[in-house]
């Protein structure tokens, strides 16, 4: 390996690796802050909204919301039942609840996701994410239009 060549005024240069390298680790971390900023950016008490937990007397599964209504000529019904997922390992450990979602326009089930932050989307609109399931429907009725959801899929074994 040769050494690097030195400029007029004695300094050296620096190789193609080293400058690639350097470059490289730039590019890395910028695009890593950016990726984590709107993560540690926002403020988790604005936007945490814990499902509620089961009362008493209502068994093991509390509803978080339900609607029915009528929307531009569509009837749009829906749910969001919270079930425990299970039992504390021990007395430190808290399971977190499980959140059960179903829409239905005429009668016909939409499926519906819910995102890690609470916001939910639906296989209709899934580019776009509502923050409650009323939401959810309605945006999947003005997408549809005229047109019906299609009947579920039978599963064949």
């Amino acid at each position: 390996m040769s050494p690097t060549p030195a400029k007029p005024g004695g300094t050296r240069i620096p190789s193609r690796r080293t400058a690639l390298r350097g470059a490289f680790t730039a590019a890395v971390v910028t695009g890593t802050a950016g990726a984590l900023f709107p993560l540690l950016d926002r403020d988790p008490a604005a936007t945490a909204r814990p499902a509620p937990a089961p009362g008493p007397g209502s068994g093991s599964r509390a509803t978080a919301e339900e609607f029915a209504e009528m929307y531009r000529g569509r009837e749009i019904r829906g749910t969001a039942t919270v079930v425990p997922a299970g039992a504390p390992a021990d007395d430190r450990v808290a399971v977190a609840a499980e959140p059960v979602t179903e829409i239905r326009i005429d009668g016909r089930p939409l499926h519906v996701m819910r995102r890690a932050d609470g916001t939910y989307l639906s296989d209709v609109r899934h580019y776009e994410s509502y923050p409650t399931l009323l939401e959810t429907a309605r945006a999947a009725v003005d997408e549809l239009g005229s047109a019906r959801l299609a009947p579920p899929a039978a599963h064949h074994m």
